[in-house]
């Protein structure tokens, strides 16, 4: 079975370098590659939130994979940067919360109030697992920790939404697991870091 670090060095090898040398070829800088993945994020959104979910999920997908490509570009063309990190970081956030937003339009106009809390209970979760991370790494911890990270919530939610357009109760089931898990992995690094920190004070 292909772990988690064998398939993202498979990405890496050819998906990410290929492409990137590509778009380093066409002039495209890092930061404008970011600003175009939110772009396409928000292309997905206004298809969901139409209603043309498969057409929304693989949208999705798609912008989860054009977001692997900022850094790669960074770093073959020696262009990465704390500011450049910062920005990816905060778009990943920001393109997240718009393709939920979408979802969450839909079911509201359709008075759709279960949908909407899962949607709810979904973006809380993601927002607390992203901010345990950065939290952790502020106080010199590394923590990466989780069933629930964000490549598995957008993968999730781009296959949910591709059969919910058939199925809706799908999408129901996929905010569920992702709200549970997304909550038991914010605990999980929690646990990690409060570890790592007592190790840090019995060591001093």
């Amino acid at each position: 079975m292909i772990g988690r670090d064998e398939a993202r060095r498979a990405l890496s090898n050819y998906v990410e370098t290929p492409v990137a040398l590509l778009m380093g070829r066409m002039g495209l800088t890092p930061n404008i590659v970011t600003i175009i993945g939110l772009l396409i994020a928000v292309v997905a959104a206004y298809l969901i939130g139409v209603g043309l979910w498969w057409a929304g999920g693989l949208v999705t997908l798609f912008a989860g994979i054009f977001d692997m490509f900022d850094g790669a570009l960074a770093r073959m063309t020696g262009r990465a940067s704390d500011f450049g990190a910062l920005l990816d970081s905060t778009i990943d956030r920001v393109s997240e919360a718009v393709v939920l937003l979408g979802v969450l339009a839909y079911y509201i106009a359709n008075d759709n109030d279960i949908g909407a809390l899962l949607v709810y209970g979904a973006l809380v979760g993601s927002i607390m697992v992203s901010y345990m991370r950065a939290r952790s790494e502020g106080l010199g911890i590394e923590c990466k920790v989780g069933v629930m990270q964000r490549p598995e919530r957008v993968a999730l939610t781009g296959l949910g939404l591709i059969v919910a357009h058939w199925i809706p109760v799908v999408m129901l089931i996929v905010l569920g697991v992702i709200t549970a898990l997304t909550i038991f992995t914010a605990i999980h690094r929690l646990t990690h870091s409060w570890r790592m920190l007592e190790t840090e004070d019995r060591g001093t």
